[in-house]
This record gives structure tokens, sequence and C-alpha cells, in this order.
């Protein structure tokens, strides 16, 4: 996984992903958009870390459920994405429980993406 060194919620993310069972190494860059962009993640999909796993790259706060249906389906697909950084995704968890609906999108080869996930919204 690779972050910028002052991103605290990437932190949480791994957390989140060891929980899962995933294993993580950390690589801190100063600046991850020619990392990004030299695996096929356009600038509009960009978050705050960047993780490869299995041939695929995962961008943003992807919930580990999303990983495991990934390596589990294999689609011919650059991998996953979670945009910007929603309130609740994994590692971006309010105190209250709020959480704003968000998608995982699958990156396609050639740029596009499709819904691979919808997350809902939940109040605390």
């Amino acid at each position: 996984m690779f972050k910028t060194p002052t991103c605290a919620c990437c932190t949480a993310w791994i957390d989140h992903m060891r929980q899962a069972g995933f294993t993580a190494e950390i690589t801190e860059l100063p600046n991850l958009r020619s990392l990004r962009t030299s695996h096929g993640v356009a600038d509009d999909l960009a978050s705050c870390h960047t993780a490869l796993i299995a041939g695929y790259v995962l961008e943003g706060h992807v919930p580990a459920e999303d990983v495991h249906r990934l390596l589990t389906e294999r689609p011919q697909a650059i991998g996953l994405a979670v945009p910007g950084m929603p309130l609740g995704s994994p590692g971006m968890e309010s105190a209250d429980g709020q959480r704003d609906a968000f998608e995982t999108l699958l990156i396609l080869k050639g740029g596009q993406t499709r819904v691979f996930a919808p997350h809902a919204q939940a109040r605390g």
C-alpha cells in the first residue's frame, strides 16, 4: 500500500484490511499521482492511498468484502476504486456511525468504470 506520510485514514484502512485477513506493507511517497497513472487509475478516481494486490490496483477506501469478491471473481479489470474519501467508508468511520452512500467502482481496461458494489447511507 502506498500513502503519503501525513495521512492517518490510510493507516485506519490498512487496519480494516488486516482485520479481514489481508497482510500489507506500507510505503510512503510524497505524491501518488505518478503511481496511480502508471497503474491506469485516472485522476477522477483518486483518493488518498493506492494498493496493489494480485495483479489489481485498489484506489482509496475500498471495503475488504469488495476486495475478497474481486479476488474470487477475477474480472478482466485494472482494479477497484472508491474515489474521494466518503464518510463511513473503511478508514473513514465516524464516532456516531454515520455513513454516506458510496460506490466501489470496477476500473475496466481502457479506463471506463462500472459500479462493482453500492454501499448504502447509514445514520447513527
